[in-house]
């Protein structure tokens, strides 16, 4: 894997670092949201893998893959995602301010037909009122079971973003993951994907991250050159292959429940 200054990649123990001093990072995966640190992480974890205490199995992770040291062996700090795809799968893309890193699994494809046939909202919630889905207990929605698939996509820029442009620089990233998914796979996404965004509060301003833009431009063609060359090395190997459809997937999902549409 090249190496890029900007944002530095090192993999060890099957965990995945990016580092660059004082980055501000938004986070959708595990332990998410925004947070200011010099690294994020992506860790692979092992087919059938529960754990019900993450945050314990990360901090082992991340010192028995060398990356905690000092004060940081008590507060890892950065953000990280979980991934059923091996770390030698990984893979970079750099294009102006822009690097990003992708690892791309799809055992576990989620399907969003346009024509759906109608029915339940997943682990057997009916499709029914608001109030009904509030009062489901939440553990009929863990997710700590990550089967062996995941799209994890860490993407950063080297310019300072608004506030607003490192949320939107999230939607940027997920809808060139998702086009990238549909046109190699036939699917959208899978049942556990994750993105983690950042960027650099002392580079030069940006208030905006859409694809017009410099940043955003270069994320759309860094997540769709870094999710593809994963897909390419996940599936180069003779057992393993892209699921034809969610039921031939090991794991998987198809949206078939309608929504009720109504003018505000």
């Amino acid at each position: 894997m090249a190496e890029f200054p900007a944002f530095e990649p090192t993999v060890s123990e099957n965990v995945l670092r990016i580092r660059r001093a004082g980055t501000t990072w938004l986070s959708t995966g595990w332990n998410g949201g925004r947070i200011r640190s010099d690294t994020a992480y992506n860790v692979s974890v092992p087919e059938g893998w529960r754990c019900p205490d993450i945050e314990s199995y990360v901090r082992t992770r991340l010192r028995r893959a060398g990356f905690l040291e000092g004060e940081e062996l008590t507060q890892p700090g950065g953000p990280t995602l979980l991934t059923g795809v091996d770390l030698e799968h990984a893979r970079g893309a750099h294009c102006g301010p822009v690097t990003a890193y992708a690892t791309a699994g799809v055992s576990n494809p989620a399907a969003l037909p346009l024509e759906p046939t109608g029915g339940s909202l997943p682990d057997g919630v009916p499709a029914c009122g608001e109030d009904d889905y509030e009062s489901t207990s939440p553990e009929d929605h863990s997710t700590d079971s990550r089967p062996a698939g995941t799209v994890n996509v860490i993407v950063a820029t080297t310019c300072r973003l608004e506030a607003g442009a490192l949320t939107n620089l999230i939607a940027v990233a997920a809808e060139a993951k998702a086009r990238t998914l549909l046109g190699r796979t036939g699917f959208p996404g899978t049942t556990t994907d994750a993105i983690v965004a950042g960027h650099d509060p002392a580079g030069p301003g940006r208030a905006f991250s859409g694809s017009l833009t410099d940043v955003g431009a270069a994320t759309r063609a860094c997540v769709r050159e870094a999710v593809t060359a994963s897909l390419e090395s996940r599936y180069s190997v003779e057992e393993a292959a892209v699921p034809e459809s969610v039921t031939a997937a090991k794991h998987g999902t198809a949206t078939d429940v309608r929504a009720t549409v109504f003018c505000p």
